[in-house]
């Protein structure tokens, strides 16, 4: 009797456990047919915009695919994780795709953690393709990652290149994050495009993560120097702030951002009229004319209560389509293990060329170091909308 109750405990104990430890989504049964693309970004908290929307533009694509047949008859199975922008965080995201069945990942979002799980994908021999994490760390020294954004130096570069070329000043400040390798990345190389110009840079001021909540230092400093324009390649949040403190001072210089500031018009309780004439160089401009964009953005609209997409999404939609276009170059099939699948693409993503959103008529292509090849468009922000500038 005792041999028989230990015999249904132990049945018991092990049923429990093939039920309960395979992690999340392990229990779920697998489309042999379909290519699973996993996503991880910030989808709540204070860098949720960018996550929100790289998963909504993503998203779009996806339905567009699998819509018209999916890719050469596979669809796309598509999950998308909450990392808040942690590292730690985008890390566990990164093992519960794992646990689901993930062959391919989208992401991460932003740049801290897009280096962390990089390194593990790499280790994995997964392919990854991101498509807003700009820092160059994110693919150095990798042979599986991709970029669907600027890198850091680009936009450093370019920014600098368009201030001279449009001669927007002579003096110029520049406020940025230390702490942040995006925005010391973009710094850096402006200073660097900068001084090669002869552009004056009169004031240099930093802070940290730790303190970016009073820039009246950073500011007062700008000012005393008699900087004509405050360039900052930092996140929108924080340049809601430079530009009320600005304002409360009294200061108005011209103000120039990159990427990151995308999404200063949807700040919580910021009066956007602060933003007007604010600039910044994009891969992307929502008010375009040509019938891609208009019918993403019209799509976008639709699906997500009217909301205008920014380059986030846009970056995110032509991520899935280079995907697409890097199977269909590889002859990939869903029943191929990840690594072989890994394997394929990162040979297929350096021989194609996609006409995406993000890109102009010579389209987005990729090097072996997984640094893509596009031109930036420049904004300014009038009445409360972004306004396509001429880049060249």
């Amino acid at each position: 009797m005792k041999k028989l109750v230990t015999a249904a405990l132990i049945l018991a104990m092990t049923v429990g456990c093939l039920a309960g430890c395979g992690g999340s989504g392990a229990s779920e049964e697998k489309d042999a047919n379909a290519f699973y693309i996993g996503g991880i970004g910030p989808t709540t908290g204070a860098a949720a915009i960018y996550g929100n929307a790289a998963k909504n533009g993503a998203q779009i694509a996806i339905d567009e695919i699998n819509e018209a047949g999916g890719i050469n008859g596979a669809k796309i199975e598509y999950r998308f994780e909450d990392d808040q922008n942690d590292a730690e965080k985008s890390v566990n995201a990164y093992n519960t795709l794992k646990d689901w069945g993930m062959q391919i990942l989208y992401g991460t979002v932003t740049t801290a953690p897009c280096i962390g799980v990089a390194d593990m994908t790499a280790q994995d021999n997964l392919f990854q393709i991101t498509p807003s994490a700009s820092s160059t760390d994110v693919i150095e020294g990798k042979t599986n990652v991709f970029q669907v954004c600027f890198t850091d130096p680009n936009q450093g570069t370019a920014s600098a290149q368009y201030i001279d070329e449009h001669k927007l000043a002579t003096k110029i400040g520049i406020i940025y994050d230390s702490s942040d390798p995006y925005s010391s990345g973009i710094e850096e190389n402006f200073v660097k495009e900068a001084e090669t110009r002869g552009l004056e840079i009169v004031s240099e001021e930093a802070f940290t993560a730790d303190s970016k909540t009073d820039f009246q230092t950073q500011l007062q400093k700008a000012q005393s120097a008699g900087a004509e324009l405050i360039f900052l390649p930092i996140y929108y949040q924080e340049a809601s702030i430079i530009l009320q403190q600005a304002n409360t001072m009294g200061y108005a210089p011209t103000f120039f951002g990159v990427d990151g500031m995308d999404g200063i018009l949807t700040v919580e309780n910021f009066d956007t009229s602060l933003a007007e004439g604010v600039m910044l160089l994009t891969p992307f401009a929502a008010d375009a004319q040509d019938d891609a964009t208009v019918s993403f953005v019209t799509k976008y609209k639709e699906q997500f209560d009217g909301e205008t997409p920014n380059q986030f999404a846009a970056d995110g939609y032509d991520a899935i389509y280079a995907i697409k276009a890097a199977i269909e170059q590889a002859g990939v099939t869903p029943d191929m293990s990840a690594s072989d699948i890994c394997d394929a693409l990162k040979t297929a993503m350096t021989e194609i060329n996609v006409q995406g959103l993000t890109g102009d008529e010579g389209g987005l292509k990729w090097s072996e170091t997984g640094e893509v090849n596009k031109s930036p468009k420049a904004v300014v922000i009038e009445n409360g909308v972004y306004v396509g500038m001429d880049a060249q």
